[in-house]
């Protein structure tokens, strides 16, 4: 079985889903598809993986593309959970809060690729020409993810006196290197060079709110 994000057993997820059978196939799409890719995983695989028939399957989900972009939006709800808990919001200065949750994004990637790699970034890598419901799907899970960082990052512009950049599009930026990332760490099939980008994500934060050696703006 492939193990979640952070390394949490995919099993976990279906203690959130009412219908075991729809549990079981939405926790098969998130292991299944990280591991293969989506194109490579046919309701087949997904069925077997998450041990129900295929009429189950469509009981549930009218077809893969359903069962996909039902597992964006779990995908979604079980990260924002980790997220919220973490520890890089008990800082107090905002930037701080920043660079420790590209920290915590750093400590994730450990173990097989395929266990802390992004769902919907696989995801959307392949489908975004052949299903917009997937697409906007997965724009909506990494834009999402994106948003939760804005505040922190507006304070931050604010405290330290930074122009030319908005929260929304450095929050974004945060993901794109870190999608890239992932990618880097497949093509290379090596962790380590998804986590030499995250380290080069961090030290841009940080010279971008530093470089013009102010004194953060008191409140």
């Amino acid at each position: 079985m492939i193990a979640g994000l952070d390394g949490i057993p995919t099993g976990w997820y279906s203690t959130v889903m009412s219908s075991p059978a729809r549990a079981n196939l939405l926790d098969a799409a998130l292991g299944e598809i990280r591991a293969k890719g989506y194109c490579a995983t046919s309701v087949d695989s997904l069925c077997g993986a998450a041990g129900v028939t295929k009429g189950a399957s469509f009981h549930h989900f009218k077809s893969k593309e359903a069962l996909a972009v039902a597992a964006a939006d779990h995908w979604s709800e079980t990260t924002a959970a980790l997220f919220a808990d973490a520890p890089y919001h008990d800082a107090a200065d905002p930037l701080a809060r920043i660079l420790a949750y590209v920290d915590f994004r750093k400590e994730l990637v450990r173990g097989e690729i395929a266990e802390f790699t992004c769902l919907v970034g696989t995801m959307v890598q392949e489908a975004y020409g052949a299903s917009d419901d997937i697409r906007s799907a997965c724009w909506r899970s990494i834009a999402g993810h994106a948003e939760t960082l804005e505040a922190d990052i507006a304070d931050a512009i604010e405290k330290y006196g930074v122009s030319g950049i908005t929260p929304e599009s450095l929050a974004l930026y945060t993901q794109a290197t870190i999608q890239g990332a992932f990618i880097l760490a497949k093509a290379k099939d090596d962790p380590g060079v998804a986590i030499d980008m995250i380290d080069h994500l961090k030290r841009y934060v940080e010279l971008l709110f530093t470089t013009q050696k102010r004194e953060p703006r008191k409140k």
